[in-house]
């Protein structure tokens, strides 16, 4: 199968992209699909009882970063 990707990039206040990531963990832990619609499309994506889970951290002198990968 083509790799297909969808990025997003938006600069949101903090309590926003804390309600982006509650809704993205509430669809994991009561379905096997989380939905996403961008640019009128709508995508679903399946997901199997266990994920690998990787969480990073980056701290430098003009920037932070936390990056959460979810794999299978």
């Amino acid at each position: 199968m083509d790799l297909m990707e969808v990025t997003e990039r938006a600069r949101l206040r903090r309590e926003e992209a804390a309600a982006r990531l509650r809704a993205l963990a509430d669809a994991l832990a009561s379905n096997n699909e989380v939905e996403f619609e961008r640019g009128g499309l709508r995508f679903k994506v399946h997901v199997p009882d266990e994920v690998d889970f990787k969480l990073e951290i980056e701290i430098g002198d003009d920037e932070r970063e936390i990056e959460i990968e979810l794999k299978w």
